[in-house]
């Protein structure tokens, strides 16, 4: 039986790089701190939420959306977490 022909692949040759991309610097420092004030907010309206949750009227109100806002703070403080360089 005859060998069939070895097919030779090109040489890879990686895409032109742009000249113009440039890579995003580090995060401005307030970012940071507005991250974490957020989390920290979060985490504490679930606290107060446990421990004084019917004592206090607007959150007497909220009833179990007060879960909804604290868990809410929270994630949003963690997609934050994404953006930081």
């Amino acid at each position: 039986m005859p060998k069939s022909k070895v097919r030779r692949k090109p040489a890879y040759t990686p895409p032109p790089q742009a000249s113009a991309t440039r890579t995003a610097g580090p995060s401005h420092p307030a970012y940071v701190i507005i991250m974490l004030a957020i989390g920290i907010v979060g985490l504490a309206w679930l606290v107060v939420n446990y421990l004084a949750g019917e004592d206090i009227p607007f959150m007497a109100q909220l009833g179990g959306y007060n879960f909804l806002v604290g868990f809410g703070l929270v994630v949003i403080s963690l997609l934050m977490t994404m953006k930081w360089r």
